[in-house]
């Protein structure tokens, strides 16, 4: 009896259990500890943000594994979890700070930019015929000074100094812990971005790194030849 019980509320996606969990939801997140992982790290002068690509064939071209994705001038993201779900928190993501922009005239910044999408990823989790994003954001910027935030699946928002999601995020976020310094610039969080991400793994297939970086210039993406020489 109990064990059907159990599979009614793993059908629900907006179902409390008796014990107030939304069993979807802890499906969800470990969709997204399931995908490879990705760091952010809040330096004093910009944010950046770094994502592990996994080359599972020589003939598959790296750059299409879309790991960190532009919002705006400003504002970029990285993501944990199935890609297509993060393909459409980025397209949410865009779509508030089009509106910020020519409703008020001014971008968007980091911290209205993480609620809106964690708001539209909370409304998944309690509408009829949905079910969860099984995607994680960071969301990094440079508007209002250097801003870092996670959304997770359940639609709560939370603002680090550093962390990361996906596969191994415990283990770098230790990492992160030991040696993450809040007056470094923006070089040395790269550097240790990358170090954290090129770790050793247990897997066979090679690792590349996606590193990008939000300051008083703007978002940009390192190309190949950039990363190499951190690696």
């Amino acid at each position: 009896m109990q064990g059907n019980d159990r599979q009614a509320y793993d059908r629900g996606t907006s179902l409390f259990s008796p014990d107030g969990r939304i069993y979807q939801v802890e499906y969800a997140r470990e969709a997204v500890k399931r995908g490879t992982p990705s760091v952010g790290i809040r330096a004093s002068d910009g944010v950046v943000l770094a994502a592990e690509r996994r080359v599972r064939s020589e003939l598959l071209e790296p750059r299409s594994i879309e790991k960190l994705h532009k919002i705006d001038d400003h504002i970029g993201v990285a993501s944990a979890g199935h890609v297509a779900d993060a393909r459409q928190l980025v397209d949410v993501g865009r779509q508030a700070a089009q509106v910020e922009q020519l409703r008020y005239g001014e971008p968007i910044t980091t911290e209205q930019l993480t609620t809106a999408v964690s708001e539209h990823i909370q409304e998944f989790t309690q509408s009829g015929g949905t079910r969860p994003y099984g995607a994680a954001l960071l969301v990094g910027g440079y508007v209002d000074g250097p801003r870092l935030f996670e959304t997770d699946p359940s639609g709560t928002p939370y603002e680090w100094q550093a962390t990361a999601i996906g596969g191994r995020s415990e283990e770098i976020r230790s990492r992160l812990e030991e040696e993450y310094d809040p007056e470094m610039g923006t070089g040395d969080a790269l550097a240790l971005a990358v170090d954290v991400i090129a770790q050793e793994d247990d897997d066979d297939e090679e690792i590349n790194a996606a590193v990008a970086i939000a300051d008083a210039d703007g978002y940009r993406e390192l190309d190949d030849d950039e990363v190499t020489e951190y690696l």
